[in-house]
């Protein structure tokens, strides 16, 4: 089992069904990315964009890599 951890959370890369962009978060405040896992939608959210993009770039090169 292919196990990834971030924010607290440890994801089951076997159970990611899709992982969004990153993009500005609602509050304007900070920058997020969205992973749809089976069952649940989990909302990542960092104080700045620089962050998000090299959490987002590390799960999905773990998603890559749990494929290979």
């Amino acid at each position: 089992m292919q196990l990834y951890d971030i924010k607290g959370f440890t994801l089951v890369l076997n159970r990611v069904v899709f992982v969004s962009a990153v993009f500005v978060a609602a509050d304007q405040k900070s920058s997020q990315f969205n992973v749809k896992v089976t069952d649940d939608l989990l909302q990542f959210k960092f104080p700045n964009h620089a962050e998000a993009v090299l959490a987002r770039g590390l799960l999905t090169k773990a998603l890559k890599e749990a494929t290979l």
